[in-house]
């Protein structure tokens, strides 16, 4: 993935979101979209984490209903991290007759089948935050080796000349979310040679209680006083990696990464205990793939915010929007989240972090 051309041609992608739809090129005029009528099937992966349904689903909404001038509407299911009840959700949405499909897959694998029969059906299909194998229509997400760079480059320079003097935990989301190998792939660029790994975990589901069973079991093989640093590919996987250190007694806490600046995890980071999150700006990627649905339904082209060509295993020079993320630690907290209007300052400064926030001038 080629990360420069991803941040120069982000600028443009971004403002091209708001660009207001005319009348439709190509569509047939019988098409149900050709009056701005579209129905967007919109399929997200699970709800324990908690930008789901806090951020993207409300973002998608709005953008669908601003581009269709109230016209659209949006269909929503959970797979609730399942991915055999998320293929059942697609056959529901084609059967309800859907125009476009948004889908965060559960396992990018398996949903190739149900995003075929969608393409049998006529309906387009728009891989969103994952890349969905199967013959997909566009895809949106981060610059995902681009996150996992961050995090690497956030891990040295929190690990300084501790970074030959012990070992590094990695741990890994889901070997089922094509995510986390470009993470893991983007982080080991940075670490390789500077740092020594000695346990590295891929965690099934994502969930921060097996994150903190793998953690328990590398403290148990490496010993509590060898771990300088932990990679951590998310922030519910750092809250479980974080319990797990405290419970055995580890003190001072080593460096932890995180991403999706999370409230929990933007809290820990006030209070010493996550060194570190990547703060992904969701509107901007939730926005693209509203545009891209509405515009696929209505039978428009979407070269105009592509800035990108990703391929998967099964679909080759797929068109992207890849948006960059920014690493976020206690010197700039406000200029992000807060900043963006993601979280409020009361929001994070709850009473067991208002002495950190004072403390770092967060108040």
């Amino acid at each position: 993935m080629n990360a420069n051309l991803g941040r120069a041609a982000v600028g443009l992608a971004v403002s091209a979101l708001t660009v207001t739809l005319a009348a439709c090129g190509g569509a047939d005029e019988s098409d149900s979209g050709s009056d701005g009528a579209v129905t967007v099937g919109l399929l997200l992966p699970e709800s324990e984490t908690a930008r789901y349904e806090k951020f993207d689903k409300p973002l998608i909404e709005k953008k669908v209903a601003l581009m269709t001038l109230g016209k659209g509407k949006v269909v929503y299911a959970n797979a609730m991290g399942d991915a055999a009840k998320q293929s059942a959700q697609v056959d529901t949405m084609i059967e309800n007759k859907v125009d476009v499909l948004i889908i965060d897959a559960v396992d990018s694998k398996s949903i190739a089948g149900a995003v075929t029969k969608a393409k049998g059906a006529g309906i387009s299909v728009v891989a969103y935050d994952r890349l969905a194998e199967g013959p997909i229509d566009a895809y949106t997400s981060f610059d995902n080796e681009d996150v996992g760079r961050v995090q690497g480059k956030a891990l040295l320079e929190a690990l300084g000349d501790k970074a030959r003097t012990g070992k590094i935990v990695m741990m890994n989301g889901a070997v089922t979310d094509p995510n986390a190998a470009q993470f893991r792939t983007g982080a080991r660029s940075v670490l390789e040679g500077k740092v020594t790994v000695g346990k590295e975990y891929d965690t099934v589901e994502w969930k921060p209680e097996n994150a903190n069973s793998n953690m328990a079991a590398a403290l148990s093989a490496l010993g509590k006083d060898k771990i300088v640093g932990v990679y951590s590919a998310n922030d519910g996987m750092a809250g479980g990696i974080i319990t797990a250190l405290k419970a055995a007694g580890v003190h001072p806490l080593p460096p932890v990464t995180g991403q999706d600046a999370e409230l929990a995890g933007v809290q820990r980071i006030v209070a010493g205990e996550q060194y570190m999150s990547v703060y992904k700006p969701y509107a901007r990627e939730a926005e693209a793939a509203a545009e891209l649905a509405v515009k696929l339904a209505q039978g428009e082209k979407i070269d105009g915010i592509i800035n990108q060509v990703v391929s998967s295993p099964t679909s080759k020079r797929v068109p992207a929007v890849l948006i960059p993320g920014t690493s976020v630690t206690r010197d700039n907290i406000r200029s992000t989240v807060v900043l963006d209007g993601v979280f409020t300052v009361e929001e994070i400064c709850v009473d067991r972090v208002k002495a950190t926030c004072e403390e770092i001038g967060l108040n």
